[in-house]
């Protein structure tokens, strides 16, 4: 399989300081350029760029997933199942408010995932997930 390429994703935001101190503190995601209204972060080697754009910001819908309301609207980053507990673990310890704590969804079936789902200081929702075997993350 080819190396796959690094996304770029932009997204809203109510507080660029509140931003910094999230994906760049609590997340521990490298600062890349910025300007007065936006900042780009390295998370895991992607490029997400928080864009100051409250007026965007508000509400999304959620869907019934394995008993729990996933919201529509999120992005994060598929893990190791090492490392995803470690993370877990880490947010935890930092307080975060979880909309989804961490847990196993679809156990025993295929896609069996470890998943948390967390919200950033702007609302926007975020998920890490990890896989007990990483050739199932496309599996049907």
């Amino acid at each position: 399989m080819p190396p796959i390429p690094p996304f770029h994703l932009a997204f809203p935001v109510n507080d660029l300081d509140a931003a910094r101190a999230f994906y760049g503190g609590r997340l521990g995601c490298p600062e890349g350029r910025s300007s007065e209204q936006w900042v780009d972060f390295n998370f895991y080697g992607h490029q997400i760029v928080a864009h100051l754009a409250p007026e965007e910001l508000g509400r999304t819908a959620a869907n019934q997933v394995d008993g729990h309301a996933v919201p529509v609207r999120h992005f994060g980053v598929i893990l190791d199942w090492e490392e995803w507990h470690a993370m877990a673990g880490r947010l935890r310890a930092a307080g975060t408010a979880f909309i989804i704590e961490p847990g196993i969804r679809f156990a025993g079936q295929v896609g069996e995932q470890a998943t948390m789902f967390f919200l950033d200081p702007s609302g926007n929702a975020l998920e890490f997930k990890a896989f007990k075997e990483p050739a199932m993350v496309f599996a049907k």
